[in-house]
């Protein structure tokens, strides 16, 4: 009997590898091919037409979609449903609710992008596409709730009797999730019945965009930061207080903004950027010597460099509510935020963790993960300067820059998926460990 019981709980850890892999290798795909390959190919029609309306605002916002929901999204499911059901146990019935989520979700963002790309039948896909991911996530949300609950009890039982920092921000970043998915919705099937295209309008979907990027994963990346720096970092313990000021902001700063009072609403978001570097002692001297094993030393130094940006970027908005004329302050602004700050981290994290959870592998090349990390900062670095420089003052260098942005963008994303896809490919460490004691028993 307790070989049988090892045997089934082997059985199901190992479906739930397989499920959070499959989510990952998903998100890489989006991320690669609807994702980046669309938006360098925007940028550069946009940099030899020198304008921005030289690219129809749908592929603009299929772009974006397939980024944050495809990859990000994907992500965050997948690491939801194996973290969560870690602890309480890896249960079949959620597994396959797992699998039945990733169907529902993976074929509304690819109709999303679809529908956005080539316009068949955009009043119908549209709102259906946001349907299917609305009810991903709800499926998600409510797979893992009963294990959540089962590991606050547990906790209460050993005595913790509130949430710890990181819990209360990734529950926040959750809600964050389901307003985001609401409001697309209800965007979709205002498009669907009353618009002349498929694009969301450009005022509404500005306001969608400081939702999802703040008020979900922003919080999101504060919460797991909140989780793991500690230790992978050696940082002092976060400061709860200033964590929680962070999260306050970030509320009232999405609402602001939401309602159209874009200047109060900016500046608290700039507030709570500020907190949440504080909060979480990102520049503070560590207390031990970070753990960089089987990863590349720079790991500290790029997690610091992606909260730089996130400050660059909340300040940048604000600037941008007064000095820009064409859109090039706040592209830039958006840009720091989603690939100096979002991006960087899901690089540097993402190799960290990912591997250990899709069956116990080591990263596959540290070196490849140092080229991709460095690759994508040097290429953010270039967009944001050049895409002020291109939209408000013409230059014409940084027209010629904007794709070479790109190209180094584009680069950095194939390393990171490269490291990934072949790190699931390589045996777990326990097997290579095996195979290298039977060779020296053997010789």
């Amino acid at each position: 009997m307790p070989e049988a019981r090892t045997a089934e709980i082997s059985a199901r850890e190992l479906s739930l590898q397989h499920l959070l892999t499959t989510y990952i290798v998903t998100g890489l795909v989006f991320l690669l091919l609807p994702g980046t390959f669309l938006g360098v190919w925007d940028l550069i029609a946009i940099s030899e037409g020198r304008s921005a309306t030289e690219v129809s605002p749908a592929w603009l916002q299929a772009h974006g979609h397939a980024q944050i929901f495809g990859w990000i999204g994907s992500f965050i499911i997948g690491i939801g449903f194996y973290s969560l059901s870690k602890m309480g146990g890896a249960r079949q019935f959620v597994v396959a609710r797992g699998w039945t989520c990733w169907i529902l979700w993976a074929g509304g963002v690819l109709l999303r992008w679809a529908t956005n790309l080539y316009g068949w039948e955009w009043r119908i896909i549209l709102p259906v596409s946001a349907a299917m991911e609305l009810g991903a996530f709800l499926l998600f949300f409510h797979s893992v709730s009963g294990q959540k609950r089962k590991h606050l009890e547990d906790a209460k039982r050993n005595g913790q009797r509130k949430r710890e920092i990181w819990m209360k921000l990734v529950l926040s970043s959750t809600i964050g999730f389901l307003l985001t998915l609401l409001a697309n919705f209800g965007l979709a099937l205002y498009v669907g019945i009353g618009a002349s295209t498929p694009a969301f309008p450009h005022v509404a979907d500005q306001r969608f965009w400081i939702l999802a990027l703040w008020g979900f994963i922003a919080l999101s990346i504060w919460g797991f930061s909140a989780k793991w720096l500690t230790t992978f970092l050696g940082l002092g313990k976060p400061d709860d207080r200033m964590l929680l000021g962070a999260l306050a902001c970030v509320g009232a700063g999405v609402i602001m903004t939401g309602a159209g009072l874009a200047r109060p609403g900016s500046a608290l978001l700039l507030i709570a950027a500020v907190c949440a570097v504080l909060g979480l002692q990102i520049f503070a001297r560590p207390e031990r010597e970070p753990k960089v094993q089987g990863i590349h030393r720079s790991f500290p130094f790029f997690v610091r460099t992606a909260y730089v940006w996130m400050v660059v970027a909340a300040g940048t908005s604000i600037w941008a509510l007064v000095a820009d004329q064409s859109g090039g302050i706040w592209g830039a602004s958006r840009h720091a935020l989603t690939v100096g700050f979002i991006s960087t981290m899901v690089f540097s994290i993402g190799q960290r963790v990912l591997p250990a959870f899709c069956g116990m592998r080591v990263l596959f090349s540290p070196s490849l993960m140092f080229a991709s990390l460095l690759t994508l900062n040097l290429g953010c670095i270039l967009r944001v300067g050049s895409e002020i420089a291109a939209y408000e003052s013409n230059a014409a260098g940084a027209w010629r820059a904007l794709p070479v942005s790109a190209i180094l963008e584009m680069t950095a994303v194939t390393l990171f998926a490269l490291n990934l896809l072949l790190t699931f490919w390589s045996p777990p460490a326990h097997e290579v460990r095996r195979r290298e004691i039977q060779i020296a028993n053997a010789s």
